[in-house]
């Protein structure tokens, strides 16, 4: 859905991805494998994998010499880090699961140089196939004995590496301050667990989609190391009290920024400008802004040609006026409803619009069995949550208003989906006029101050991604690190 002009409408199996258009994933995927092979980093660290079918998306990394991997465990899309064992090795018990951050901690293979390249990329796939998981090797015993090991003396510093995906969305500026300070503090707790000799200045690199910019808290936080109640993201304040990073060797370093004397650091997000014509500034309340009147205008004739189901006498009365109001008298059906997913999604039961088209049509999810968790202690939906959402369906003989239509666009506006709605209104003939590009940097990796930053990769594009170049509407950061 990130194309953009659209590729031709599912050149690609939505089964299982064959084809050979270049959104298909084996387009995706050679353009990835190129990437990361003339790179050739130690670790790798991706967002936004799909575990239904990451073993079979990702099997090429073991021909690049990635035979170890570890990917975040909850979530439809998730952060996965690759590793090759020739060059470091997971540490006991290195692995912790935080708020939509994945830590892992290394030690450097005898034999290789103190350093460690990290490649930072985002790949988004939703191909369904079987669910596999990655595990490590870790388990009491091995962490007992690294306990009773850390309480004798002090252990040398080993390589900690956040991999994160922060929350997306215009008002999650609280929330993604706070996933990027446990993910920091994930690593300085683990270093002491280990009995580190500095666990407060560890060697620590974090890296990923942050989902803002440098006006964003969990940006700023890392480089001032302190974020107070008088910071403001996007005219709110993000915190109640003073909240300061977990290590004390001082701010991190921005890697990207580090060779700012050669070059200002590039963006790595190049997309078509969406914002301006979606967003209506003027209509901003507790649940967020609002689509444009010209996005809702577009709406209502993509409804229109959809709509096949009369109005019954009780909904004409009920029909509402102002910007939903429309001259048809008729409204969308259950199967105008599925012709509709089936031409913007491949297939019924994909995506958000599916989801929240179900619940708007009067779906409700069955209740909770003993023992499931539909929300774990970083308040992120679990696994018990992910195999109910797949029970989701439209209900029969129902009705999805014109209002909920545009409900439905208004959730993908505010989830920042800016994308997905460009796309459906293209594949369905309301394609939003040409306003350039939109360039920020969104994907970012800072390291610690007792680390020193030896090599930057930069990727530098000048088209709207992804296109026939990029596999991402991402683009990747890369790095060679040293200590100082």
């Amino acid at each position: 859905k990130m194309y953009n002009p659209p590729v031709a409408k599912f050149p690609y199996s939505t089964d299982d991805g064959d084809g050979d258009g270049i959104s298909s994933w084996p387009y995706r995927r050679s353009l990835l494998e190129s990437k990361l092979r003339s790179v050739d980093a130690d670790v790798v660290c991706m967002q936004e994998v799909s575990p239904d079918s990451f073993v079979d998306d990702f099997s090429f990394m073991k021909l690049l010499g990635y035979d170890r991997r570890e990917m975040y465990k909850k979530g439809r899309m998730r952060p996965a880090t690759f590793w090759k064992s020739c060059a470091v090795e997971l540490v006991d018990g290195g692995v912790v699961h935080g708020d939509r951050t994945l830590l892992t901690s290394f030690r450097v293979v005898d034999g290789i140089d103190n350093s460690l390249d990290v490649a930072d990329t985002e790949f988004e796939e939703d191909t369904v196939g079987s669910a596999n998981k990655s595990r490590t090797d870790n388990n009491s015993k091995q962490r007992r004995r690294a306990k009773g090991k850390a309480a004798e003396k002090p252990v040398e510093q080993c390589w900690h590496v956040v991999n994160c995906h922060l929350q997306a969305g215009g008002r999650e500026g609280p929330r993604r301050l706070r996933q990027i300070l446990g993910g920091v503090q994930s690593a300085v707790k683990f270093a002491r667990k280990r009995g580190e000799s500095d666990p407060t200045s560890p060697r620590l690199i974090v890296c990923g989609d942050f989902n803002g910019n440098e006006d964003s808290a969990a940006v700023n936080v890392l480089t001032a190391t302190e974020i107070g109640p008088d910071f403001l993201e996007d005219g709110r304040p993000v915190t109640s009290k003073p909240k300061n990073i977990a290590t004390t060797s001082g701010p991190l370093v921005d890697v990207s920024a580090s060779a700012g004397d050669i070059r200002p650091p590039p963006p790595t997000l190049v997309v078509s400008e969406l914002i301006s014509l979606m967003v209506d500034p003027s209509s901003e309340n507790e649940e967020g802004n609002n689509l444009t009147d010209l996005v809702v205008e577009r709406l209502k004739k993509v409804y229109d040609r959809y709509a096949t189901v009369a109005l019954t006498e009780k909904e004409e009365e009920e029909e509402v006026s102002g910007r939903f109001e429309r001259d048809s008298r008729l409204q969308m059906g259950t199967e105008d409803v599925e012709r509709w997913l089936v031409d913007i999604n491949g297939r019924v039961g994909r995506g958000t619009e599916f989801r929240n088209a179900a619940k708007a049509m009067g779906w409700t999810p069955p209740p909770p069995k003993d023992g499931d968790d539909d929300d774990g202690p970083t308040g992120m939906l679990g696994e018990q949550a992910d195999t109910r959402k797949k029970l989701i369906t439209l209900p029969p003989r129902s009705v999805l208003t014109f209002k909920h239509f545009v409900d439905v666009y208004t959730k993908e506006l505010r989830g920042g989906k800016f994308w997905g709605i460009c796309h459906d209104l293209a594949v369905m003939g309301e394609a939003l006029p040409d306003a350039g590009l939109f360039t920020d940097r969104y994907d970012r990796m800072y390291c610690t101050s007792n680390l020193c930053v030896n090599r930057v990769y930069d990727t530098i594009v000048d088209r709207s991604c992804p296109n026939d170049d990029e596999p991402s509407d991402h683009l990747p950061v890369a790095a060679t690190f040293g200590l100082k």
